[in-house]
Order: C-alpha cells, then sequence, then structure tokens
C-alpha cells in the first residue's frame, strides 16, 4: 500500500507530517507485510498434515518416497515455488498484499499440475519395461521388431543385413525382389541404363495389377477373367496343397487348341490367342514356334504373358516365398505352371541374369521337393555357381545328403568342393577358413573322382587341356572307366561337362584339379577299399536316368547350339 493511502486511512492531510514521519511510518506498515506469509504457512501446515508430517524438514529426509518432490534437489515443490515467488513479491511492493497472496496460490497451483505431469512422464519413461510392452512411442517407432514379430507368427524370418540369421531362413526361401530380373541388371548397367526407356510409358500406362513373377505390359491384350481357379485341397503338417481348376468355358477352348495342334499348322495357334489371349496352352506352344524361329524375344513375351494369367489366379493363401506351398505336377492343370517358370528360367539365364534364374529354380523345386519332376537338382547347382551363390550350395548339400544322396549325383559332386574352393579364393575370407575350405574341397574332390573316374578325361578335352599320359593311359580313367559306365551315369556326366565346363578353366581350378588327381592315382595304386567300394555303387546303381533329365538335356543341348552359333 501506497503512502499516500496511508496518510488518507489515518486522516493525514498533505503536508502535514511528524518530526519521525518516514521511521514511524516504516514502523507501522510492518504489520502489513508479512500477512502474505502467514497465509502461506497456513497453506504449507496444511500440505504437511494432508502428508502426516509434523516438521517441514521431514520433506528432506522422504524427497525420494514423495512423488511430488524434486528428485534431483530433495526439495518439496511447495518449498520451490514460496522460494521463486519471493523475488516476484520484492520486485513488486506496490501491490495488494490480498491480491498478491491470491495470485500467489493460482500460480503456484497450476505449476504443481504442470511439473507434476513432467515428473509422471518421466517416471513412465524412466519404468521401460524390458520385454517390449512399454507404451508410447517407443513401441510404435520400433517398426523392425514389429515386422518380425508379424513374420515370425507366420513362420517366416527375414535375412538379416550382416548375415548372421541367413542360415535361419528355410532353405527353399524365396525373395520377393529376386524375382525381378530388373533388380540384377540395375547393378549391372545402373537403373537408367534400364529403366531409360520406359520412364516416359509410365504416365500412359494402363491399370493393371500388381504380380511378382511378371511386370505387365502396355503391348498385352486387355486382361479379362480367364477362366482359371486355384483352390486349396489339403493341409498336412504345416505343408499346404494347392491345384489349379478349368472352368466350363476354359474347358471349351482347350479342346480347340488341341484341334489346332493336330492340325500341325502354327497359324491356328495364332487364331486361337487372337480370340483368347490369356490361352496358357497356346501361349507356350507359340513360344516355342517362335524360339525355333529365332525371334527370341516375342518368345520371351509369351511367357511372361502366361505367368502374368496364372499369378492372377493364385488362391490368398498361395505364397511364393514359403516354400511350404505344394503343387502336384502329374495334374494336368498344374503342369503348364511348371513348363511356363521352367521356361521363363531359361530365358532368364541365357539373359545373363543368374542370380534371378537362381531364385526361379528355387522356386520350382520348393512346389514339389520331393519328387523334383523338372529335376531341378540337375540344374541348381550350376545356376549357384554361376550366380556366386557358394555356400547355398554347400547349405543345401549337408542338409539334404542325409535324406537325398546329393553326393550320387556327378553335377553335386563335383560342383560343392568347386564351391568350397572359389569361396576360399575370396578376399573378404580369412586365412585360417581358406585353409579349411581348401582342405574340405580337396577332400570332396577326391572321393568324386574316386566315384565318377569316367568325368575326368571328358572334361579336360572339352575344356581344351591335354592331359598327362600318366592320367590318360592309366586304366582307372582311361577309355575302359569311359565304356564301363552305365549308360544313365553317362548322360548325367555328359549333361555336367556341357554345363559346367567354362567354370573349370580357370588355371588356379585346373591346378588344383591336377594335384587331387595325383594323389587319388596315389590310392587307387596302394588297392585303397574305398576304391572298390565306388566300383561295385556304380555298377549297382543308375540303372536309369531320373524322369526328368530329357528335358534339362535337351535345354542344355539347345544352349550349346546356340553357343556355337555364336562362336561361328
Amino acid at each position: 500500500m501506497s503512502r499516500r493511502a496511508l496518510r488518507r486511512l489515518r486522516g493525514d492531510q498533505r503536508g502535514q507530517e511528524e518530526p519521525g514521519g518516514p521511521d514511524e511510518l516504516e514502523e507501522e506498515e510492518e504489520p502489513l507485510q508479512p500477512e502474505p506469509r502467514n497465509r502461506k504457512n497456513k497453506g504449507n501446515r496444511k500440505l504437511l498434515e494432508e502428508r502426516g508430517l509434523s516438521n517441514p524438514f521431514q520433506l528432506i529426509t522422504d524427497a525420494d518416497e514423495d512423488p511430488r518432490s524434486d528428485p534431483d534437489t530433495g526439495r518439496s515443490a511447495q518449498s520451490r515455488l514460496t522460494d521463486e515467488d519471493e523475488p516476484n513479491r520484492e520486485e513488486k511492493p506496490d501491490n495488494d498484499p490480498c491480491e498478491a497472496a491470491a495470485a500467489q496460490n493460482g500460480s503456484s497451483n497450476k505449476t504443481k499440475k504442470k511439473k507434476k505431469k513432467r515428473k509422471a512422464k518421466k517416471s513412465a519413461a524412466a519404468d521401460g519395461q524390458p520385454d517390449g510392452a512399454a507404451e508410447g512411442g517407443d513401441e510404435i517407432g520400433d517398426i523392425d521388431s514389429i515386422l518380425e514379430k508379424i513374420e515370425n507368427g507366420n513362420g517366416i524370418t527375414h535375412q538379416v543385413q550382416n548375415g548372421s540369421n541367413a542360415d535361419s531362413r528355410p532353405l527353399l526361401y524365396v525373395e520377393h525382389r529376386n524375382l525381378n530380373p530388373e533388380t540384377e541388371l540395375k547393378k549391372f548397367f545402373g537403373s537408367r541404363a534400364v529403366l531409360g526407356d520406359q520412364r516416359p510409358r509410365q504416365r500412359q500406362r494402363l491399370h493393371h495389377r500388381s504380380t511378382w513373377l511378371t511386370s505387365a505390359k502396355n503391348t498385352w491384350p486387355r486382361f479379362s477373367k480367364t477362366g482359371i481357379t486355384m483352390s486349396l485341397l489339403e493341409t498336412k503338417r504345416g505343408v499346404q496343397y494347392f491345384a489349379f481348376e478349368h472352368q466350363r468355358d476354359y474347358q471349351q477352348v482347350q479342346f480347340k487348341f488341341l484341334d489346332a495342334v493336330e492340325s500341325m499348322d502354327p497359324n491356328n495357334i495364332v487364331l486361337l490367342l487372337q480370340m483368347n489371349p490369356y490361352h496358357i496352352d497356346s501361349l507356350l506352344q507359340l513360344s516355342d514356334v517362335c524360339r525355333l524361329q529365332e525371334d527370341q524375344e516375342m518368345a520371351r513375351d509369351l511367357i511372361e504373358r502366361a505367368l502374368y494369367s496364372l499369378e492372377c489366379a493364385f488362391h490368398p493363401v498361395f505364397s511364393l516365398t514359403s516354400g511350404t506351398c505344394r503343387l502336384d505336377y502329374v495334374r494336368s492343370e498344374n503342369r503348364g505352371f511348371f513348363l511356363a517358370l521352367f521356361k521363363h528360367m531359361m530365358f532368364l539365364e541365357k539373359r545373363g541374369c543368374l542370380r534371378t534364374a537362381l531364385e526361379f529354380c528355387k522356386l520350382i523345386l520348393s512346389f514339389d521337393p520331393e519328387n523334383d519332376p523338372l529335376c531341378m537338382l540337375l540344374l541348381i547347382d550350376y545356376l549357384a555357381l554361376r550366380a556366386r551363390e557358394f555356400l547355398y550350395l554347400v547349405r543345401m548339400f549337408e542338409e539334404w545328403e542325409a535324406h537325398r544322396n546329393l553326393s550320387q549325383l556327378p553335377n553335386f559332386a563335383l560342383s560343392v568342393p568347386l564351391a568350397l574352393f572359389l569361396y576360399g579364393q575370396q578376399e573378404e575370407v580369412s586365412e585360417q577358413e581358406q585353409l579349411n575350405k581348401y582342405n574340405r574341397a580337396s577332400l570332396l574332390l577326391q572321393q568324386s573322382l574316386i566315384m565318377f573316374p569316367g568325368i575326368l578325361i571328358p572334361l579336360l578335352d572339352t575344356c581344351g587341356i591335354q592331359p598327362d599320359t600318366n592320367v590318360s593311359s592309366h586304366p582307372f580313367f582311361g577309355a575302359v572307366a569311359q565304356i564301363s559306365q552305365p549308360l544313365a551315369l553317362s548322360q548325367l556326366t555328359s549333361l555336367y561337362i556341357g554345363r559346367c565346363q567354362g567354370l573349370w578353366k580357370d588355371p588356379a581350378v585346373m591346378c588344383w584339379l591336377e594335384q587331387n588327381v595325383r594323389e587319388v592315382l596315389h590310392k587307387v595304386d596302394s588297392n585303397d577299399p574305398v576304391v572298390k567300394e565306388c566300383e561295385l555303387r556304380r555298377k549297382t546303381r543308375y540303372q536309369s536316368a531320373p524322369p526328368g533329365t530329357s528335358i534339362v538335356m535337351s535345354s542344355c543341348l539347345r544352349s550349346r547350339e546356340q553357343t556355337l552359333r555364336c562362336l561361328w
């Protein structure tokens, strides 16, 4: 309260002052100043009574237990507020003490609520739960853990970038991004070279269904229902069995296709495709005709159109990547899908997309791994070596050797030690691991040469290497070994040589092969019992080649003919 107001209350006139005016006024103003302190003390006493305390110094000792206390300084929120408000009260001495007290109490209550909320948030953040069930933005922000939980629930695990969990995935796990050949071509030539001509066309592109096997093109006819559906037959031990089904309209088109084939005129198939542009068997047959006429672009386009039509008919539960979906090749409706995938894989190999071709090979094998109707086991080793997936080939050999006897196939018997040797030659491999891989590869190669001695001389002749006289004149590797082996074994060895001859032309590989051939000759001359055991196996086994060997053999011969044409 100002001095002028005090004079009016006392009835003093202006200019009338007692001798000790200022001093006495200060003495009379003293009883008016402690009023807000008394009120604050009453408020503090109420807080102490509510907490069950009699002495305010107990707040210091119980600061850790009191949620309203400051965890850093040990002082209560009320004491800090009173200390912070005192300088404000001293700076404005002309205000009404009643109004100042009310304002201080109101502001203290507001600051208490704000600081309680802040402390509650801090305590919630500090008390984070280790099992991942904490609330707030931490769980939402951790997108990788959420996706991992969802996919683990579906039985699928992702590959970690550092490769630590790569072996935890199923052996026939297929990655979606590796099914697209453009992904592999971009690594070699860059995205601008691959997608340079397609970017302006994408603005005028019609709406097509997004698929994984192929991507729709603007030059294709408008897609409509073709009459092909897929149904889930049964589920056994976590494996789902599916089958394609033909509706009545599609069956009528199928009868017309058989008539066109019997006519021996490709123009009839062309007319049929004009009326039914997504008929599977017509697309496959016309693709073979275009391939024989050396129109590779048109042949590949027809196969991609067939795959697009089949993928649009997939069952909602059918998965390409899980490795647990099965299709029976014996069923005629499913056979077109197998053949379309196989031919598409061969076109990818010719284009140089070996990693994508390997992924399609795994996909075909996953649909019927027990029977393997198209003999993907005779191709997967070659594609894995060309794609430099050495560890995958070794892992497949280790996991399937016990129940599939992969070492009895010449391609696996020679490709696995070659994969170990090539993997050990990489720069990022440590010296100790290089030595281990080299020793293991040498041991496996010696076992393979003892089991299949008739493959050495043809392999050297195909590579243009003149063998040593001690090797060529020895009866174990000579012409007798080639003549005495069964016909089925001769087909398998010639198939492997025709495909993988280029992988053995490396001088380092030939030097390694020469060293192991000498070791094998030393074991043969010393009458090692392993040599007689392998000879007995060759005579009793290989009575007939696998059912799909003819398909693989024909594709191998076609690739060799095209290579010779390019050379000439």
